[in-house]
């Protein structure tokens, strides 16, 4: 099969008939080989309903998976590319602002010119400033921190090769981050397209403010996992010794302060008096559960099922 579509959905009844009769359209004028995975995310209106009716319009490229409830677009995400057999898998969103004309360059792009994934970058956008200032901003901070030279991280519509999409695991709010799970699983061949946005037709938008607030938490997070998940001890080992030190050369120096003023024969306070022992102690104690943090977080890697999990490409 040349193309897997996946296209998460919540309460987006109304443009899934025209969504699927426009995908049909360009697959039948390129010849493709296709199936269509719409993943109901627990919508509350007829979506599902309506999937059951295309499946019985295209029986042999319709699929739909149901949620129970609403979980998110990145468990959408997850569990359509665990069901994708294609040798491209694309995604999109079900709003019609992603234009499914875009799909055979996005699929030439995969396939002739050997990009692991290619990302869409609506470069002219239809929504109010309110949203692509703030966009702006998060897509400048991502590139900073991941290094990945993409202008729309956030963008549906993307493109993978298929056996990119089988060796990340997309959960929680990270589907922004699809590039940088797939660069640091050792996919580093990343593309992007401009790709033509259009305004909304149906419906209200499903995203608010919030996500910013929640995508740069996502990214510390990401970015944090990346660096030293395998070895924890390298960051909480290093800064626990680090404030561990500083507080002990500061204990030893309100020793040395001390004594030498009885040995002066001058007035001195208790150590106990100043705040800069507790200060001292303070850091003594921080930077030694630091440390053992680093330590239990060694422990707990050594001892997990897939330490040794690594991503070969070729063998012979």
């Amino acid at each position: 099969m040349d193309i897997s579509l996946v296209i998460p959905l919540y309460n987006e009844a109304e443009s899934l008939p025209e969504l699927t009769e426009w995908i049909t359209r360009v697959m039948k004028e390129n010849h493709f080989s296709y199936e269509i995975l719409f993943i109901n995310d627990g919508s509350t209106d007829s979506s599902w309903e309506v999937i059951e009716s295309l499946k019985q319009q295209y029986p042999n490229t319709v699929k739909g998976i149901k949620f129970r409830r609403n979980y998110g677009k990145s468990p959408a995400l997850f569990v359509g590319f665990e069901k994708a057999a294609g040798d491209v898998v694309i995604t999109m969103d079900a709003d019609l602002q992603d234009s499914p004309d875009e799909i055979p360059e996005l699929y030439r792009m995969i396939m002739e010119e050997n990009y692991d994934l290619v990302s869409g970058w609506k470069k002219k956008r239809y929504d109010p400033l309110s949203k692509t200032l703030p966009t702006k901003l998060f897509n400048a901070t991502a590139r900073k921190v991941t290094g990945i030279r993409l202008h729309d991280f956030n963008c549906g519509l993307k493109a993978y090769r298929n056996e990119v999409v089988k060796n990340i695991e997309v959960y929680g709010d990270m589907h922004r981050y699809i590039p940088y799970l797939a660069k640091s699983a050792g996919y580093s061949r990343i593309g992007e397209k401009a790709v033509h946005h259009q305004a909304r037709k149906y419906g209200v938008t499903k995203f608010g403010l919030n996500r910013f607030v929640n995508g740069y938490l996502d990214l510390m997070t990401l970015w944090f996992f990346s660096k030293f998940g395998v070895k924890p001890m390298h960051f909480f080992g290093l800064l626990g010794s680090i404030v561990f030190i500083l507080g002990l050369f500061a204990t030893i120096g309100i020793g040395i302060n001390k004594l030498y003023a009885l040995h002066a024969n001058m007035p001195a306070r208790l150590v106990t008096d100043t705040p800069y022992f507790y200060l001292a102690l303070t850091a003594m104690i921080v930077g030694t559960q630091l440390f053992l943090t680093g330590f239990l977080g060694e422990l707990i890697s050594r001892n997990a099922a897939e330490r040794n999990n690594y991503n070969i490409e070729k063998e012979i």
